[in-house]
């Protein structure tokens, strides 16, 4: 009898699951949203509702136990500045569950975990270097008169690119019609010099 024994065992040793579960729980709080079977659906719920309780928490020790399980530093940091905080209010239930139906080679039940409230959430692991690299740099707001000068000096730019084309392409030109001369002298040169002997 299984009494006792509370999960699945997903066909994996305990590593193996507990290293996969992990991943998966990685990738949902990075993207928002994982594609994978149910019964590992299931099992990633928990894992992920346990981290974000944690980061809800915020203190210096629940951030150790949540870096156990993910040890992606940018992750992290998503969980306890964003993710954690957007969930203040709720007590649990972060994650859903949505059918998609069986999965075409084996028939098994496909399924999408997705975080609530994920609409309204930005990006922040894509986003966080750009955002950073853009609060250090001033905004400046272009005038017209900004715009009129950048347009002149595009079209000037590009009229002294064509002059530099055509005047390379007079030089190739020229290039090739002395190398056909040449080879014409030699030619010639050839020829004589065959009728001579």
């Amino acid at each position: 009898m299984r009494h006792g024994k509370r999960g699945r065992k997903l066909g994996r040793t305990a590593s193996h699951k507990k290293a996969m579960l992990n991943n998966m729980a990685t990738s949902l709080l990075e993207k928002g949203k994982v594609r994978t079977t149910l019964p590992k659906a299931k099992e990633l719920r928990g894992v992920v509702e346990r981290l974000i309780t944690f980061a809800k928490r915020g203190d210096l020790h629940a951030r150790r136990q949540v870096l156990r399980r993910i040890q992606n530093k940018v992750v992290v940091s998503k969980l306890f500045e964003e993710i954690g905080p957007s969930f203040e209010d709720r007590t649990g239930g972060y994650t859903r569950i949505l059918k998609l139906g069986p999965r075409r080679g084996d028939s098994s039940e496909l399924c999408l975990v997705e975080l609530v409230g994920d609409e309204v959430r930005s990006d922040y692991a894509e986003s966080g270097a750009e955002t950073q690299a853009v609060a250090t740099e001033p905004e400046v707001e272009e005038t017209p008169t900004d715009t009129v000068a950048a347009e002149e000096e595009a079209v000037e730019t590009v009229e002294e690119a064509s002059e530099e084309e055509t005047v390379e392409e007079e030089t190739q030109v020229e290039a090739s019609a002395e190398t056909a001369d040449a080879e014409d002298e030699t030619e010639e040169s050839d020829e004589g010099d065959k009728k001579d002997a």
